[in-house]
């Protein structure tokens, strides 16, 4: 059986949760200097890009500050383009793209779990 969205949400969840944890404590020059962190980061990143990926259009319009097409695209250039990844654009993207993006799918997973009661 496919993943539900609840599944999907949970995966980014612990996706950024990973990221964050990662990122404790780091400096961006740190995290630019060490090759396995930002491996690391990236295989993180890539999950929360192919698990939103599987988040239905209606579900995504609930919240148009998450640049979703922006997510999509940074796990084909993970992917596709790994030799031209510049640490500094994830270290950006950790800052401010993972906040709204946990506080949304932390707020549909409440709905979902309120809606099943």
């Amino acid at each position: 059986m496919p993943p539900t969205l609840a599944d999907r949400l949970i995966h980014i969840l612990e996706a950024i949760s990973n990221i964050q944890v990662l990122l404790a404590g780091k400096t961006r020059e740190q995290f630019a200097a060490d090759m396995f962190l930002r491996l690391a980061t990236e295989r993180s990143f890539e999950i929360i890009s192919e698990a939103s990926r599987r988040i239905p259009e209606a579900a995504k319009l609930q919240e148009n500050q998450i640049n979703w097409r922006g997510m999509a695209d940074l796990g084909n250039r993970l992917r596709h383009v790994y030799h031209r990844v510049d640490p500094s654009t994830l270290w950006e993207i950790a800052e401010r793209d993972l906040p709204p993006l946990k506080a949304f799918a932390e707020k549909v997973i409440k709905a979902e779990d309120g809606s099943s009661n």
